[in-house]
């Protein structure tokens, strides 16, 4: 049967096509103006995701602060990171540059060739810190522009740059802006680790790093000329349609009055009105001690009252005892009425991962326990009222300066459960599989088993944050009140108040312990909140210098960390230091350990995994990054349950061994060679967004993870039993991928006859002999 003339295959993608139309433009535009700008909220500036902001134009993209979360909050929501052209820091705070890092890496993936960031001075020190683990960052031209810079101007907008730094007080209270992270105080009973601490990490200056210093930003909008009312010079004679009009309009845009046949012609008969450059501005003021230098600061006094350049909108980055203050509305009030006012900060109501919300409340559906609601926002309580009305944040939420000044809610997000839930009872098989799988869990054995260990996988995807897997994160609930962290991606604080909510302090208060298993981006650059006691780390050595530079150059955070270096707690060190000999008896003693293992693994240099056992019997081990790996076998003999890395399916062999990871079929071999009683998959290629593709080699001790997964023990066998109700709910992306796997296979028989090779069952296809050691190259990102 006919199947009609092929489809033209569509032209690859091009996220780099607004380079080159600039290029085309050229360096000899004039600042005519953009039609449309608008500012919209990515993060709403609660706890779990900080405060940021995207500004468009047609011309322009720019972010404003870049915390952790953003980037996958950005992907999420379609804002193009490939469009950014600058991004501007208020403070250097973690909450503000937690997610740099990742966003720089995937700016560079993208081919990103230039981006610059404006703000603290400490920017330059951060990027030169940041490549500790990076690498040189070949390929992007990073460019910083200090606050003490001039203007900046592009197509769309000048930008002004004001400092403002923090006033000396005796009686400074600690600033409130949440979260808190990486910059706590010292817990109660210890010392500084040395004389640089300062309480709250404001008013200070040491060694290059001035944590007093919080920039604003002014942007005031190029004036757009009026537009040419073509039919009105049709009216007057105009030379309408010939290469005469074209000074005529120039002249007329430019506000110039015109002769024509010795009549002269007012701009304002044949042109509209030109639209006034406006000015929005943004600022935070993290405590009280930053209000009083800004409401002195002379340079916010010209776009306050009767302004040249009328100020449209404010963006006040600021807790709510700051707003409250009557100093801070005095200084809002100066704007005027016709001022709009944006809050950001940790009373905003909003929901941002939506799509974790959707397929947490649908896993629901299978299995409550193992899959358990999310927290939703909740609002603090006791926000007064503010003398200026002010709007309050919500993701997605914008305001627009052109062509049309208003508020524009149709994106904000709506986390409604009940439709999720009627999504998924319409899916084909999905209600009769979960009532099936119900009746055979009725009939089986009830399993007897202690409540800890608790697994709570906190993110499943590999290389970057997308949104449904988040990057490496695992929490080991030890007992009700200690836990440790098997690796620490970005976005791992949020995924932490997603799951707990309310009791996120709580689990905060018990973390003892965070392994870092290697130094790539995706497996360490999370901060965890406000630790109750001193952070143990276990981490290759070269973390120590990152965190050490992060910490002179940028903010506090040593105080509370002790780093144990992994190597010295692999089988047979030597341990020399009688310091790291006390801290490693600590993490055994806090944690009921008889044993924290590490082992080199087949991935990057300095890459390990680890093998925890508890004085009750069990026995947990975690792969990390890697490739099949003996010294991994043998490490994890008899292991009660194996969280291992399964990044692609099967059939491609070849490219796990480029990347140095494990498909799907290895990583199960692994776990039987070491007689492992369950195998939890985890760290899969973001290809496989909601569900990976099943191996052949799947059985009744093999289990898949996903994100806000939380099983123990007596939790296990019940996990491939879902595996029908698992498939029935994504049964469209199965097939998809299903499809994708079949082309592909075809494409390597051709190949293979092409040229002459034998043709082997390719999905089982597998070198023979383990390839040939990573440890001297750094593996790529999926």
């Amino acid at each position: 049967m006919s199947q009609g003339p092929a489809r033209r295959p569509r032209p690859p993608k091009d996220p780099l096509r607004h380079l080159r139309t600039r290029e085309k433009r050229g360096p000899s535009w004039g600042p005519g103006g953009p039609n449309t700008v608008y500012l919209q909220v990515v993060a709403a500036g609660g706890r779990d995701a900080g405060a940021a902001l995207y500004v468009f134009s047609e011309f322009n993209r720019y972010l404003f602060n870049c915390g952790e979360g953003v980037q996958r909050l950005m992907q999420e929501h379609k804002l193009k990171v490939s469009r950014l052209d600058n991004i501007f820091l208020t403070r250097m705070h973690w909450s503000n540059v937690g997610g740099l890092c990742g966003m720089i890496l995937t700016l560079k993936e993208t081919g990103v060739p230039k981006c610059v960031l404006s703000g603290p001075p400490q920017l330059e020190k951060y990027l030169e810190a940041i490549k500790i683990f990076s690498g040189p960052l070949k390929g992007i031209d990073l460019a910083v522009r200090p606050h003490s810079a001039p203007e900046y101007k592009d197509e769309t907008m000048t930008v002004f740059q004001i400092p403002i730094h923090c006033e000396q007080t005796s009686d400074q209270q600690p600033p409130s802006q949440s979260p808190e992270r990486l910059s706590p105080q010292p817990p109660p009973h210890a010392e500084p680790a040395d004389a640089e601490w300062h309480p709250n990490g404001v008013g200070q200056k040491v060694r290059g790093r001035d944590t007093s210093l919080v920039v604003a930003f002014v942007c005031k909008l190029h004036v757009k000329k009026g537009n040419f009312l073509v039919l009105k010079a049709k009216e007057l004679g105009l030379p309408v349609g010939t290469a005469a009009i074209a000074p005529i309009i120039a002249a007329v845009k430019d506000g110039k009055s015109v002769t024509y046949e010795g009549r002269e012609i007012l701009p304002e008969e044949i042109c509209t009105p030109p639209d006034p450059g406006i000015a929005f501005i943004v600022v935070e003021c993290p405590d009280e001690g930053f209000i009083q230098p800004l409401c002195e600061n002379t340079a916010f006094r010209s776009y306050q009252g009767k302004a040249d350049a009328p100020v449209a909108l404010v963006v006040h980055m600021a807790p709510e005892h700051v707003l409250l203050d009557s100093r801070y509305q005095q200084w809002m009030e100066r704007f005027g009425p016709d001022t709009e006012h944006l809050v950001l900060n940790e009373s905003c109501e909003s929901v941002h991962n939506l799509r974790s919300h959707k397929i947490q409340t649908q896993l629901g559906l299978i299995h409550p326990g193992i899959f358990p609601p999310l927290a939703g926002p909740r609002p603090q309580e006791g926000s007064a009222a503010q003398g200026v009305p002010t709007v309050r944040g919500q993701c997605l939420l914008k305001y627009q300066l052109r062509p049309r000044r208003e508020w524009q809610r149709d994106a904000v997000l709506t986390c409604d459960p009940e439709e999720f839930i009627a999504e998924a009872l319409e899916l084909p098989n999905f209600q009769e599989s979960v009532q099936e799988y119900r009746k055979t869990a009725q009939d089986g054995p009830e399993e007897t088993c202690s409540q800890y260990p608790e697994v709570v996988f906190l993110g499943t995807g590999s290389a970057i944050p997308m949104k449904i897997r988040n990057v490496s994160s695992t929490l080991v609930n030890i007992s009700p009140d200690t836990s440790l962290l098997l690796d620490c991606g970005e976005g791992t604080f949020g995924q932490l108040c997603r799951h707990y909510g309310d009791g996120v302090d709580r689990v905060l208060g018990s973390l003892a312990a965070v392994f870092v298993s290697h130094l790539h981006a995706d497996h360490h650059t999370a901060s965890l909140g406000r630790p109750c006691h001193p952070l143990l780390v276990v981490a290759p050595t070269q973390l120590r210098t990152w965190l050490q530079q992060y910490h002179n150059q940028c903010q506090p955070l040593l105080h509370h960390v002790s780093v144990i270096p992994a190597k010295c707690l692999q089988k047979g060190a030597e341990v020399s230091s009688p310091e790291v000999e006390r801290l490693i008896n600590l993490l055994l003693e806090t944690c009921g350990l008889e044993e924290f293992q590490t082992c080199l693994v087949r991935h990057c240099k300095h890459a390990f995994g680890c093998a925890l056992v508890h004085m009750s019997g069990w026995k947990v081990v975690y792969s990390g990054d890697t490739m099949p790996c003996e010294a991994l076998v043998q490490m994890g003999k008899d292991a009660t349950l194996l969280i291992h890395e399964a990044t692609l399916e099967d059939g491609l062999e070849e490219e796990a061994v480029e990347k140095t990871h494990s498909t799907t079929s290895q990583a199960i071999g692994v776990g039987m060679r070491m007689s492992a009683a369950f195998i939890m998959l985890t760290h899969f290629s973001q290809r496989y967004a909601k569900i990976p593709l099943f191996s052949p080699d799947f059985n009744e001790k093999v289990g898949i993870a996903f994100d806000h997964m939380k099983v123990s023990l007596g939790d296990l066998p019940t996990v491939p039993r879902l595996t029908a109700p698992l498939k029935a709910l994504f049964a469209e992306d199965l097939e998809e991928m299903e499809g994708r796997r079949e082309r592909r296979e075809l494409r390597q028989v051709r190949a293979a006859l092409l040229t002459g090779e034998d043709v082997e069952p390719l999905q089982k296809r597998a070198p023979t002999d383990q390839p040939p050691s990573p440890q001297s190259k750094k593996a790529r990102a999926q």
